[in-house]
């Protein structure tokens, strides 16, 4: 086991260098000046000549891309974003947890109603449950997560607005409800700008864990509230394609032989179901789970930026508008490196429930 996952450990790496490179590269192809973008249209030759010369701009792009992968490589740094004259890193600790809340939020809901929705529709084969099952899942499919988005914030904070059902339409908390750091709220002392700090006030900006693990409870409550619509909104497709692989999956064990032999023997059917067929169907469908959270992630761009979530996607929307190499190629690296590993952990789940895995 241990090398099978130093095997797939090893096989990752060159897929990052080569995200690395390929990132820089289309970074660098977007249409724009980055100097007009961060000093207006306006701003003249000479000022052009000066932000490009001190942002390492007006060198080649392949020096650019020596200095950007040596950066990376051997300091862990992601450089300053050109808009904002702010380390990305910092962004990072402050983007990163709103996205990762959202979209772990999108998956657990999209995986508790996905799969038993699949497995009922299975067992329930041709039923008006079935039936049922699988038209949400098609009209899940078809709409857009931006329409989507758009029509649960007018159902639920206008025409639901005077009832008990309403919920917030934008943002991660409600105005003048704060968080306090729990570091700060069990006094711990930190060196400002070490990676204890640095690590603390990553975990601190997950609002609901933060909440929860120090009591704040009307924290927690609107924090609860505010993620309900934008983590529906996520989930939808990822929760309709994880339906219809799970039915899929499913309907091709039920029919096996170990299946009927299980029932031959007087299991209850729950046993059956949940012991034999989900664990032989359970291969696919941790595959297309695997491939839904990265693609949550990609889909959290235009949710964050519907329900004004600042997170990772609402800042690379803003960074791509604005030219902002660092930040475009920081944000997208960490979204394409965790693509690599949620691929990674399926491939290990992979060697854990099928064995034949490990062998070949």
């Amino acid at each position: 086991m241990i090398q099978y996952i130093v095997r797939r450990v090893l096989l990752a790496i060159p897929v990052i260098l080569g995200i690395l490179v390929v990132t820089f590269l289309i970074a660098r192809a977007i249409p724009g000046d980055p100097c007009r973008s961060a000093l207006g249209e306006r701003a003249t030759e000479a000022a052009c000549e000066a932000f490009n010369q001190r942002m390492g701009l007006d060198q080649p792009v392949l020096v650019q891309l020596g200095i950007y992968m040596r950066q990376i490589l051997l300091e862990g740094d992601f450089g300053s974003s050109i808009r904002y004259s702010r380390p990305v890193s910092l962004m990072l600790i402050e983007r990163l947890p709103v996205t990762l809340e959202l979209g772990v939020s999108a998956l657990i809901l999209a995986v508790m109603v996905g799969i038993p929705a699949g497995i009922l529709s299975a067992v329930k084969r041709n039923s008006r449950i079935d039936v049922a099952a699988m038209v949400g899942s098609n009209i899940g499919v078809s709409m857009p997560v931006y329409w989507l988005g758009l029509m649960l914030a007018y159902v639920f904070s206008i025409f639901l607005k005077d009832t008990p059902f309403w919920l917030p339409p934008s943002g991660r908390l409600t105005a003048g409800v704060i968080a306090a750091p729990f570091y700060k709220v069990w006094d711990w002392q930190l060196v400002s700008g070490s990676l204890g700090a640095q690590a603390a006030d990553f975990f601190s900006n997950l609002v609901l864990f933060n909440s929860f693990i120090t009591g704040q409870w009307h924290v927690f409550s609107d924090g609860i509230k505010h993620l309900i619509l934008p983590a529906v909104a996520l989930s939808t497709i990822p929760l309709a394609i994880i339906a219809r692989i799970t039915r899929s999956s499913m309907l091709d064990v039920l029919g096996a032989e170990y299946v009927r032999t299980a029932r031959a023997k007087g299991l209850a059917e729950r046993a059956v179901i949940l012991k034999h067929a989900l664990r032989n169907a359970l291969l696919p469908i941790i595959t297309v789970v695997g491939l839904q959270t990265g693609t949550l992630f990609a889909g959290a761009v235009l949710t964050e930026t519907i329900f004004s979530f600042s997170g990772v996607g609402r800042a690379l929307f803003d960074a791509i508008t604005g030219r902002d190499f660092p930040v475009i190629q920081a944000f997208t690296v960490v979204i394409a490196v965790g693509y690599v590993a949620i691929n990674l952990i399926v491939d290990i789940c992979y060697a854990f429930i099928d064995p034949r895995i490990k062998i070949e």
